[in-house]
């Protein structure tokens, strides 16, 4: 038969395994396009994760945003609804790499750099299967 102090041990490591992967799970499901295709945004992928509970797109540092007069992040769902969202470019050099979803997005097909002064697409990233927004 186990001692208490047995029992105690089994228990306290069972609980901090459970809280190491409650605070792990943020980072634990990502998902990465394949590479930006189009006249002018053709480098890099772009990475779902979930941070603090928020759905978040990344771009990897490869990525290089056009010189463009007005590129944005666009999503484009399984739908084929689009959402407009940031710009890429902000005050001074300053670059929007990482942005969150907001919640109204629920899916996630394709991710493009839109040009909203020439109206056009300048590049195009999809994931291997559309990406199904979690809401924590």
């Amino acid at each position: 038969m186990r001692s208490f102090s047995q029992m105690l041990s089994t228990t306290v490591v069972g609980l901090a395994m459970l809280v190491s992967l409650s605070f792990a799970g943020d980072k634990m499901t990502t998902h990465t396009s394949g590479k930006f295709a189009g006249p002018k945004a053709n480098t890099g992928t772009v990475t779902h994760s979930i941070e603090n509970g928020k759905n978040v797109l990344e771009v990897s540092a490869d990525f290089v945003v056009p010189d463009t007069p007005d590129p944005h992040w666009q999503v484009i769902d399984s739908k084929g609804n689009v959402y407009l969202l940031s710009r890429f470019p902000i005050k001074g050099d300053a670059v929007n790499r990482k942005i969150t979803l907001p919640t109204y997005i629920k899916d996630i097909a394709k991710v493009q750099v839109w040009c909203a002064f020439a109206e056009v697409v300048l590049g195009e990233a999809s994931f291997d299967k559309t990406v199904s927004l979690s809401m924590k």
